[in-house]
């Protein structure tokens, strides 16, 4: 059969939306935080087939085909999800091989690296507002906005020196790590916050409602803080310090669940391993530029990945290759191949065996991504 209707059961992380998914997918919430639905053959969570008792994973398998090397999620965050980057292939193969060799179970709170694989992803805003934190920004940028909450306070003033001077690196080592006077520092920023205007106060206020005390409070003002408008995306690739702040979106990545955490959190921090991932080159927030595929058809292909997202809305028609995912994310779509038709109502998905094609429409208030292999 050339087309598998797929789902998959919500994963329940804290800081997920308990209401978001539920609605785009016209279900009851479960009462608990929905944070991501996987549409994929990761083993952390892999889609089911409707209709039938099998995985994706086995119903592809039966077929004589490997694991889709992309994974396609829904993503859906109420509050703030920690500070994190992911490696390079080579480091995440090095990763993965020494701590394999050291015993650590793949599951063990404290492993960096769940397999061998990179993990550079894309995020497309479905909700009318997505913010991020994402990359380091220009460091007189974020001098002038410490000094902006600074309101003449020394500590904060000697931080903004600090950035100013440089490099990045030392600044972020001294912080992650609680280095003399950063919780001090941490306390000063979050009161100041708290009576203070403008966009750095805002970051503050936000995230230390969440992680009082948490270096990544003040880490947050050296990054590029970004609000994405329905169909727009970032692009984040191996090394990029990130983390979603609010909003719905549609994630796609290698399948992979390498995370290398960076404060606002409670789980496991490798600062070595961390400073050894990151990249502390800044620049302007990483969005992409769609590319036009047809009236109604936009294309997120990032460069150096082999993965993109095709988004057809109104009408918009395209050819989907075999091995694709579709989800449709606002009214109906139409999904053909030249021996079976299927219509997807909002919130509802489908795989396209490989070795085929597929006609994938958007119907007139339809909306619909394909995630596939380039």
């Amino acid at each position: 059969m050339p087309l598998f209707r797929i789902t998959n059961d919500p994963r329940p992380y804290a800081w997920g939306s308990r209401t978001a998914i539920a609605e785009l997918r016209g279900v009851e919430p479960s009462g608990e935080p929905e944070a991501e639905l996987w549409l994929g053959t990761h083993p952390g969570s892999p889609a089911r087939v409707v209709g039938a008792d099998a995985t994706l994973t086995e119903a592809i398998a039966a077929e004589g085909g490997e694991n889709l090397p992309y994974l396609l999620k829904l993503l859906a965050a109420a509050s703030p999800l920690s500070l994190q980057a992911h490696p390079t292939a080579e480091q995440a193969q090095r990763g993965f091989e020494r701590e394999e060799a050291a015993g650590i179970p793949v599951d063990a709170p404290h492993r960096n690296y769940r397999d061998r694989s990179p993990k550079p992803e894309v995020i497309l805003a479905v909700s009318e507002r997505f913010e991020a934190l994402c990359g380091f920004r220009d460091p007189v940028e974020s001098s002038a906005a410490i000094r902006e909450l600074a309101d003449g306070d020394p500590s904060l003033e000697d931080l903004a020196a600090r950035v100013e001077r440089g490099p990045l690196r030392d600044v972020f080592e001294w912080l992650i790590t609680r280095g003399d006077g950063v919780q001090e520092l941490v306390a000063t920023a979050q009161r100041l916050a708290e009576a203070g205007d403008g966009a750095a106060a805002d970051t503050v206020r936000l995230l230390a409602a969440k992680y009082p005390g948490d270096p990544g409070v003040v880490i947050a003002l050296l990054l590029n803080r970004v609000a994405l408008r329905r169909g727009e995306a970032l692009f984040l690739p191996a090394g990029n310090i990130h983390a979603y702040l609010n909003g719905l979106g549609i994630e796609l990545m290698t399948a992979s669940d390498n995370v290398l955490r960076g404060g606002l959190t409670p789980k496991h921090v490798d600062v070595a391993e961390l400073l050894g991932v990151l990249d502390f080159t800044p620049g302007p927030p990483p969005r992409i530029v769609p590319e036009q595929v047809d009236t109604g058809v936009d294309a997120f292909r990032p460069d150096g990945v082999e993965f993109e997202l095709v988004r057809a809305r109104e009408g918009g028609t395209f050819v989907a290759p075999g091995g694709s995912v579709a989800l449709c994310i606002a009214g109906n779509a139409e999904v053909r191949t030249d021996a079976t038709e299927l219509t997807l109502s909002q919130g509802e998905a489908v795989y396209l065996s490989r070795g085929e094609s597929a006609r994938v429409h958007a119907a007139p208030h339809g909306e619909v991504v394909v995630a596939s292999k380039r």
